[in-house]
């Protein structure tokens, strides 16, 4: 049950931090932080990752719904196994983010993205929420943990 308030935490923490951004942020506006090192800006997402299927969003939101509710049948067949520890965090932290962006794909038809790197590359054009970090994060705890069952 531990592993189910990870996911709930980063749920409601990148909720907090989308209603903000929606209400205070601005459009095209960017605000360095940490020298520089992290922009705040407010970007609607109407795609995937990266903007992929953005002219077609209705399809993404179906897509993200199949997957969340996939991962979520098999996070909950992890529960009743002993151990794996870093596959279940894993699950969680990506079914937290998971939620939370389709969520967002279903109430507002767009993603609220808010955070990219001050980077002197194409990376700073790419702009994350923090689910996004979570389903990446999740996604290589669930790797590693599948690596280390044996």
């Amino acid at each position: 049950m531990r592993y189910t308030w990870l996911g709930a935490l980063l749920f409601i923490t990148d909720g907090i931090i989308k209603l903000f951004v929606e209400k205070k942020g601005t459009t095209g506006l960017v605000k360095p932080v940490l020298g520089g090192k992290l922009l705040l800006r407010k970007y609607h997402n109407t795609g995937a990752m990266l903007g992929a299927g953005a002219e077609n969003p209705k399809r993404i939101a179906l897509i993200s719904i199949i997957f969340t509710a996939f991962m979520t049948g098999v996070y909950v067949a992890t529960l009743g196994y002993k151990g794996q520890r870093a596959l279940k965090a894993g699950l969680s932290l990506l079914l937290g983010g998971a939620y939370s962006n389709t969520y967002d794909r279903l109430r507002r038809k767009y993603v609220v993205d808010y955070v990219s790197f001050g980077v002197k590359n194409k990376l700073k054009n790419v702009i994350f929420n923090i689910s996004d970090f979570g389903i990446i994060l999740g996604a290589g705890l669930m790797v590693i943990g599948e690596l280390l069952k044996e």
